[in-house]
């Protein structure tokens, strides 16, 4: 079966990019949200120390919002929304930069069959990622 060149870049190539892309942009947002609050938080813990002893219910303030720092701090840890984010604009970029390499027939694509070559690329690195995220998943729920 033959696909042709501007079908495998909109419904392939492309369909990529956004999905990284908007992969990308939300983990980044969830990240910098979390982090945010973690931050304030964190700032207003030395601020609330001056007030205990005058009311004491400051201590219990502050050590609820170490629980919630550490709780944040935890999940951070647990959904990767960081390495997320870079790990996809990467892969986001990497997929745009072949693209444009290839539209423009520059690098590897100023030969013959530059075709056949993109889809090699492409495909080589979207396998990459989906191993990468195969092993990861299968290591952590060994507990490794």
């Amino acid at each position: 079966m033959d696909i042709a060149e501007e079908t495998y870049i909109q419904q392939r190539l492309d369909d990529q990019i956004n999905w990284y892309d908007k992969k990308s942009i939300k983990a980044q947002r969830a990240y910098k949200r979390l982090k945010g609050l973690e931050i304030a938080m964190s700032a207003t813990i030395p601020l609330l120390i001056g007030f205990i002893e005058d009311w004491k219910v400051w201590g219990t303030i502050i050590g609820v919002l170490g629980v919630l720092i550490t709780g944040i701090e935890g999940w951070l840890s647990l959904t990767k929304y960081h390495e997320n984010w870079i790990e996809y604009r990467s892969i986001c970029e990497t997929l745009r930069h072949e693209k444009y390499m290839y539209l423009t027939k520059t690098g590897v694509y100023d030969a013959d069959r530059p075709f056949k070559t993109m889809v090699e690329r492409v495909e080589s690195i979207i396998s990459k990622e989906n191993v990468n995220w195969a092993n990861l998943n299968n290591n952590e729920s060994r507990g490794n």
